[in-house]
């Protein structure tokens, strides 16, 4: 009598490293929050974009590896929502929210669900076949590492600038509200992941992100900014484009066969 296998629930040894990849990001995310009661606001930021990095290469890497997997998905979603939901949620309010506590804190709240409810819309939605924005090569509302980014940006300019006007809560209260409305929305935002450059302008593409680490190094908060100012004033683009592609598809449908001729 042969004996029946048990299934394999294991982890596959190539998923291993890519998990581990998601992990590190969420525990980077978490020392962010460390960082942030410590008052120390250069670092807090800095566990929060370096687990952006790991969360952008953490795919790539299993692609890489073929260990592509259902617990791979849930881990990341799970680590995005902890590095980018609440752990910015937080540091915003230790920062400045915390002056208006009962808003402060209600849009602190806002933010870390808005993050967890993108990231359950795109979970269920993963393996749906009909995804507009997605076939297009566009993402549904702004992702979650930069709705962190773009959350934070009073802090930057803060650090920067040392101006208290930044830190206000009149100002920083809105503009986290608007950040987490930008991921709960369904206007149409670039893929970075779908973009493809031409043969004749990869090595100007080269020079462009030796620029940009450049002034990373040298003015890294300057330079942040600019950056989250110059993907916000993409999406006005990303919008139209996709109305564009939609409104071809629209007439491709609408457009009737062509019959015989008589």
């Amino acid at each position: 009598m042969r004996r029946r296998r048990r299934p394999d629930t294991g982890i596959p040894l190539r998923a291993v490293v890519p998990n581990a990849v998601t992990a590190a990001a969420l525990c980077f995310g978490l020392t962010g929050i460390r960082f942030a009661i410590a008052a120390d606001w250069d670092r807090a930021v800095l566990m929060i974009l370096i687990a952006g990095v790991l969360d952008g290469i953490d795919g790539r890497i299993a692609r890489m590896m073929g260990g592509e997997s259902r617990f791979g998905a849930e881990l990341d979603s799970l680590s995005d929502s902890i590095s980018f939901g609440v752990s910015p949620a937080i540091i915003m309010y230790l920062w400045a929210l915390i002056e208006v506590p009962k808003l402060g804190w209600m849009i602190a709240l806002l933010y870390a669900a808005f993050t967890a409810l993108r990231l359950a819309r795109f979970n269920a939605r993963i393996d749906a076949a009909d995804q507009p924005h997605k076939s297009a090569g566009f993402l549904t509302g702004v992702p979650a590492p930069a709705g962190a980014a773009l959350a934070m940006l009073p802090l930057y300019a803060w650090i920067f600038t040392g101006l208290d006007l930044f830190r206000s809560p009149w100002l920083v209260t809105p503009w986290v509200a608007f950040s987490a409305l930008l991921m709960v929305s369904s206007i149409a935002t670039y893929s970075w992941s779908s973009l493809k450059l031409r043969r004749n302008i990869r090595f100007e593409a080269l020079v462009i992100v030796a620029i940009v680490v450049a002034a990373l190094v040298t003015a890294p908060w300057q330079t942040l900014a600019v950056l989250t100012l110059g993907y916000l004033a993409t999406i006005p683009f990303s919008f139209r484009a996709y109305r564009r592609i939609r409104q071809q598809r629209a007439n491709m449908v609408r457009r009737p066969s062509a019959g015989p001729e008589l």
